[in-house]
């Protein structure tokens, strides 16, 4: 049975793509810090296929240990979703908490290219590693220097991890404004349910996911438009 890791799976576009892959068979290693409700994720998901979830930062090498332990000699996808906004309201970079810069590249730099390191090993040819990335990677924003920067850094370790493994599909694949969490705490008190709905994007997930395209970065939308 194929096995893959999908990290930051308890809500958002995490739980909703461990969703349509256990109704596409596959087993899922799933992971969030919120231990309530990656459980919850859990319970539904298991009602389908086999599921484990561990609780935990995917910035603790030991947490990171436990994900790829869980999923076995039968890893074929390893997802990197889960990320961090980092300070909010999202302030200049001229006043930008350096501390906290750190744990946004943590989060969504390293973590991300220590799981692919742990992952690499056991894909098989053709795996894939899919790297959740966004807009801000490409476009200057004001406020989002810290986010886009460390996101702009998974795209260049993307595209190397890509030219170094061709036996793999390695993918940054950016899947639009949604309304998540995370969107809202990027502005604050303002109302961001007219942001796409994160079960939008996963038919461009799930291209990368069942074609053969080349690796590469990538638009959903593009992939998969809404409505198509």
């Amino acid at each position: 049975m194929r096995t893959a890791i999908v990290t930051g799976a308890s809500r958002g576009l995490g739980l909703e793509l461990a969703r349509a892959l256990v109704q596409r068979g596959w087993r899922l290693v799933i992971d969030a810090r919120g231990a309530s409700e990656l459980e919850h994720a859990r319970a539904e998901l298991a009602a389908t296929a086999e599921v484990v979830a561990i609780a935990g930062d995917v910035a603790d090498p030991a947490h990171r240990e436990r994900l790829a332990q869980a999923a076995g000699d039968g890893l074929a996808l390893l997802v990197n979703n889960a990320s961090v906004l980092g300070a909010s309201p999202l302030p200049a970079l001229r006043d930008y908490p350096l501390a906290t810069l750190e744990h946004v590249f943590a989060v969504n730099v390293i973590a991300p290219l220590a799981l692919a390191q742990l992952a690499m090993d056991a894909l098989p040819a053709g795996g894939r590693i899919v790297n959740v990335t966004s807009d801000a990677a490409v476009e200057a924003y004001e406020g989002w220097g810290a986010y886009g920067a460390s996101k702009a850094a998974l795209e260049q370790l993307t595209s190397v991890l890509a030219a170094e493994r061709p036996d793999l599909r390695v993918y940054a694949v950016d899947p639009g404004d949604m309304n998540t969490r995370m969107h809202q705490e990027a502005f604050p008190g303002e109302d961001v349910s007219d942001r796409a709905h994160p079960r939008d994007s996963v038919p461009g997930l799930l291209a990368l996911v069942e074609a053969d395209r080349p690796s590469g970065r990538y638009r959903a939308a593009q992939l998969a438009p809404v409505g198509a």
